[in-house]
């Protein structure tokens, strides 16, 4: 349809309504690709495998890249569970009536290129009567619609955001961030441009605050500019008339076309973001390839234009966030005592429970978290350094766990404080009972950076005994981080080597994840070195895999799991450098490139 001057959009079959896409013989068979990755997933998990025509759209996203096309699946996948994008019932408000607003709405049009035209009206926002839970859920039920199309899937999507007639209390910070989080890197669309029409002075401020977490490539898409000068952007044809175009737009009624025929439109990835929101089983991790996953260049370049006051603000908007989750059972009376610091508690979601409590009240309760790591549900168990009173239930939850490998990145006193009690025998052939428990010291290897001990734990209720290797870092300083992370990244590797060779000496009798049951990390509150530790072997392996990372997604969702983790700005910036010194150790950076400005931080 060519609108004229004084058409107007006719109700029907709108672009985003068209027939079965037409792929060429690659790109079927990366969609083959695609669902043979994705489908092994929702068969291990028991959810319906995704259909082709949604495979495409993922595909068609990043242009039929098989690895980015699953990266942005789990990132979309991550966003609908984080912001509770599920069961949306478009015939119900509040979500009817938000879609009804006007306020966002796909334009029956496209531009000479193809692209579908979507436009956000500012003026018509109202932070303090809309609920920002219901205003992305209309964005992502009407973002969806637009995507049913083949011809939007492959010619791609134009976002106009309008802000003339509107002031600052129609603008939304957050809601700014978490809408350009998705559109760049978390749906699956095309973004070809965003226009950002009739801005006000103020806008500028907001608007440099969001542009710093934009990658070059999505910066360069956005432009501001008069509410005149669009037509020199997208031809009159395209427009409604308030932004000089010449299509008629009601706002208040154009939307009713995208409510489904029926309620409770059914949406089918439901099935899998409801299966992310409930406990599952060992492969489905909270780390798994994310929307702003970096190439180890651009994290190259990212660390240099932030530089180290720049990623240390990174660390301060981590810290801000709120843990998700609760603190009951650490806080509860009876069990404070078990806390080595008070203001160190671990969330009641993923805390590990005791099977045969200790103490008067006879508790569940030892401070320590399931942690995921790479592709890997509870790969670690975070911890506090043992207390006296403690002993006996870390003991426990090693036996219970069936750990094979504990990480420990103190010593005992530091700086003339105590950091952690001596848990185990520290001479060959001592023994501790603790309880039903006896560890005996099988050995002692002391290395340039570490000390390696060999342990056996004698359950003598059930006549069992197994063996667990203790590895103590000893090159962290007093305060601060290490000057170089070689040693680090070096204790690293034994550590992976150690649980890879405790696994297969395992056989087939042990039934659990390929990778092995949880490595035990601590420290002295378990949160900051353990921390440092996990987001390094989590950013490592994917890097490894994938030739890709995120530190800040890496350290936000374990924080979701171990409270707190990473303790200080310092630890948060000593993960960038590690990981540059390993990629350039390894040869990850390509010959030629400029590293002064990282040589000099």
């Amino acid at each position: 349809m060519d609108p004229g001057p004084e058409a107007g959009p006719e109700p029907g079959p709108g672009p985003w309504l068209d027939m079965a896409p037409e792929l060429t013989h690659d790109e079927e068979l990366a969609t083959k690709q695609f669902l043979e990755e994705i489908n092994k997933w929702t068969v291990q998990y028991n959810v319906s495998p995704l259909s082709w025509n949604l495979a495409v759209r993922f595909l068609m996203a990043r242009k039929f890249d098989v690895l980015r096309a699953i990266e942005l699946f789990h990132a979309y996948r991550e966003m609908r569970r984080k912001e509770g994008i599920v069961k949306l019932r478009p015939h119900e408000d509040p979500l009817r009536s938000e879609i009804l607003s006007g306020k966002f709405t796909i334009l029956n049009t496209r531009d000479p290129s193809g692209a579908s035209i979507a436009l956000f009206t500012a003026k018509l926002h109202h932070p303090h009567k809309s609920s920002q839970h219901v205003v992305l859920q209309a964005l992502f039920y009407l973002l969806d619609r637009a995507m049913d199309s083949f011809e939007t899937q492959r010619n791609g999507l134009v976002f106009i955001y309008d802000m003339g007639g509107s002031n600052y209390n129609n603008f939304e910070l957050d809601l700014g961030k978490k809408v350009l989080n998705l559109l760049k890197g978390a749906f699956p669309a095309r973004l070809k441009k965003v226009l950002i029409v009739g801005a006000p002075m103020w806008f500028r401020v907001p608007y440099s605050i969001i542009s710093i977490l934009l990658k070059d490539k999505v910066r360069e898409r956005i432009q501001i500019m008069r509410t005149s000068e669009l037509t020199q952007h997208l031809p009159r044809e395209c427009l409604p008339e308030s932004l000089g175009g010449y299509i008629k737009l009601d706002l208040s009624s154009w939307n009713f076309q995208f409510l489904p025929q029926v309620n409770g439109h059914l949406d089918p990835l439901d099935e899998i973001i409801l299966l992310s929101l409930t406990p599952s089983g060992d492969g489905d991790s909270v780390h798994v390839p994310g929307p702003q996953a970096m190439t180890i260049v651009e994290l190259l370049e990212h660390f240099s234009h932030r530089q180290k006051r720049g990623i240390y603000e990174e660390y301060e908007d981590i810290r801000r966030e709120n843990p998700v989750g609760t603190f009951h059972c650490s806080m509860s009376p009876g069990n404070l005592e078990k806390n080595r610091y008070g203001d160190v508690p671990c969330l009641d979601q993923t805390r590990v429970k005791l099977t045969k409590g200790s103490g008067v009240a006879q508790t569940d309760y030892i401070n320590a978290s399931f942690m995921d790591g790479y592709k890997q549900k509870n790969a670690y168990i975070g911890t506090q350094g043992p207390l006296e009173n403690t002993y006996h239930d870390f003991w426990l939850m090693v036996w219970e766990q069936k750990v094979l490998v504990i990480v420990m990145t103190t010593r005992f006193e530091e700086g003339g404080r105590r950091k952690c009690g001596q848990y185990w025998p520290l001479e060959k052939d001592c023994r501790i009972r603790f309880g039903f428990l006896t560890v005996t010291n099988q050995g002692v290897e002391n290395m340039n950076h570490y000390k390696k001990t060999t342990l056996e734990i004698h359950n003598t209720e059930e006549r069992q005994k197994r063996q667990v290797i203790h590895f103590q870092f000893l090159s962290w300083p007093d305060y601060g981080v290490p000057s170089s992370a070689d040693s680090l990244i070096d204790f690293l590797r034994v550590v992976r080597n150690q649980q890879k060779m405790a696994v297969r000496s395992l056989g087939p009798r042990f039934k659990g994840h390929p990778r092995g049951p949880p490595i035990v990390v601590h420290c002295s509150a378990g949160i900051g070195r353990t921390g440092t530790f996990c987001s390094l072997d989590i950013c490592l392996a994917q890097l490894e895999e994938l030739g890709t990372l995120n530190v800040f997604q890496t350290v936000s969702r374990m924080r979701t799991q171990r409270a707190f983790s990473i303790q200080t700005p310092e630890q948060y910036y000593f993960c960038y450098k590690a990981i540059i010194e390993y990629a350039l150790k390894e040869g990850m950076v390509p010959p030629g490139y400029q590293l002064l400005g990282i040589e000099r931080q």
